[in-house]
C-alpha cells in the first residue's frame, strides 16, 4: 500500500506565485478563470481572457488583506487551491442563483465565500479538497469572519458528475467539515453554512 502524504495548507499571501500558477495550470477552466468569475460584471466576464484574470489574481494575492485564498501542498509539491474571503469581494456572488436563499445581508463584511477549489490531476480523491475546506475555515475564523458560506454541488441528486463540474466543492465535502444547510436554490444547489462561536 502506497502512503500518501499529508497535506500541508497555507495562505495563498505566503506561496511563492509559481506555486499559484503551478495549481491553476495553463489548460482547462482554472488556467482562464483564475477566480475571477464572482469578481467580474456580466460584461467584463464576457470580455475577460485567461491572462488577464491570471494578472488580476495575482494583484490580489499581492494587495489584498486578507488574501484571497490558500494553496495545498504534498510534501513540497503544489497540489490545490481554494477561493475564501469576504462574500463583498464577490460582486457578482449575490446576484446568482447559487447564493440565492442565503440569510446574510449581502453587505454584512462578516459573512465569507468559499466559492473555488481547483486540485490538480494526478492529486484528486485524495482528501485534498477536505483539506482545503478546513484550512479555509482556519484562515476566515482568524481573519475575524462570522460566518462562511459555500454552494456545493449535491452530486446525489445531480448524478455523475465531471472533475470540471465540482469546483464548488461537494454537498458532503461541506457537511464533513460542519456546515448546514440554510437554503436550496437549485435541487443540487444547497446554500451552506458554517457560524464561528465564541
Amino acid at each position: 500500500m502506497t502512503e500518501i502524504a499529508p497535506v500541508r495548507i497555507v495562505s495563498v499571501s505566503d506561496a511563492p506565485w509559481d506555486d499559484v500558477v503551478r495549481v491553476f495550470g495553463t489548460r482547462g477552466d482554472p488556467a482562464t478563470c483564475w477566480c475571477q468569475f464572482f469578481k467580474l460584471s456580466n460584461a467584463d466576464w464576457k470580455n475577460a481572457e485567461g491572462p488577464e484574470c491570471k494578472v488580476a489574481l495575482e494583484r490580489q494575492v499581492r494587495d489584498a488583506t486578507p488574501p484571497p485564498g490558500i494553496i495545498a501542498y504534498r510534501d513540497d509539491e503544489p497540489v490545490g487551491w481554494c477561493a475564501v474571503e469576504p462574500r463583498v469581494n464577490y460582486g457578482r456572488l449575490t446576484r446568482t442563483r447559487a447564493a440565492a436563499g442565503s440569510p446574510e445581508a449581502p453587505d454584512d463584511e462578516g459573512v465569507w465565500a468559499v466559492t473555488c477549489f481547483v486540485v490538480r490531476v494526478g492529486h484528486r480523491r485524495l482528501g485534498i479538497g477536505g483539506a482545503l475546506l478546513r484550512g479555509a475555515l482556519e484562515q476566515a475564523r482568524e481573519a475575524g469572519a462570522r460566518v462562511v458560506e459555500g454552494y456545493p454541488v449535491d452530486v446525489a441528486v445531480r448524478g455523475k458528475t465531471s472533475s470540471a463540474d465540482l469546483y464548488h466543492g461537494t454537498l458532503t465535502q461541506f457537511q464533513a467539515a460542519g456546515f448546514e444547510e440554510v437554503a436550496r436554490p437549485s435541487a443540487d444547489r444547497p446554500v451552506m453554512q458554517l457560524r464561528f462561536t465564541g
